[in-house]
């Protein structure tokens, strides 16, 4: 008999240690990998098992609830399309954050998301009221995209053409981003599904996590 089934799982000491964790370096039982995984296991990415879950929620795509915060908003397509420039300036720029924070997982970029969108939906009422997260991680990464927006206001129109952007255009661009960052993550408070797919459109920003502030054009 293997000698790795002999040995009780340190998680749940109950089940048999059968699967390699690379996250504890030591053996575990499949459920706590199953369970665990990504909820108290800051799993890597290229752990073999979390690998293969990924592929299979990319074949099970989930469904957001009816109650998700900003679902209700209707996203005109040429407002996304329009300023794609500053779409991917901002997906940069969050990017570029987690590349410095080891610690950040999806619910950080999505809260920060979130609150900076809730800001900005205060704008179109001519009323301004700012409520960052409360979390170090998230308020932090909501000041830094908050700090991109404003520069990249104050240089205006891009060099490219592109029309200057209202602060009602950048609320869709945010609830875009948020919205496409609920369906690329699983839910659980340690994925990194989003800031790993941030990273692979943007591989530039592990070049970058010293770099002083200033407006990239990815």
């Amino acid at each position: 008999m293997f000698l790795g089934a002999l040995v009780s799982c340190p998680i749940c000491e109950k089940r048999k240690a059968v699967r390699f964790c690379p996250a504890k370096g030591e053996r575990i039982c499949a459920v706590c990998c199953g369970t665990e995984r990504e909820v108290t296991i800051d799993c890597p990415a290229d752990c073999v098992y979390l690998v293969a879950a990924h592929r299979y929620e990319d074949e099970h795509q989930r469904s957001l609830p009816a109650d998700t915060p900003l679902l209700d908003e209707k996203l005109p397509q040429d407002a996304i399309h329009m300023h794609q420039e500053m779409l991917a300036g901002l997906a940069f720029a969050a990017a570029k954050f987690c590349a410095a924070q080891p610690s950040a997982a999806d619910p950080d970029v999505l809260a920060a998301l979130q609150a900076l969108a809730e800001t900005y939906r205060t704008l179109r009422s001519g009323i301004y009221y700012e409520k960052p997260p409360q979390a170090l991680l998230p308020r932090d990464l909501y000041g830094a995209l908050a700090s991109f927006l404003d520069e990249a206001k104050q240089q205006g129109p891009s060099r490219t053409g592109s029309p200057a952007i209202k602060d009602f255009e950048i609320f869709y661009l945010l609830v875009f981003l948020y919205r496409m960052g609920l369906l690329r993550t699983n839910g659980r408070p340690r994925s990194r599904r989003l800031i790993e797919f941030l990273r692979s459109q943007f591989p530039a920003a592990q070049e970058l996590k010293r770099e002083e502030s200033r407006i990239i054009v990815p």
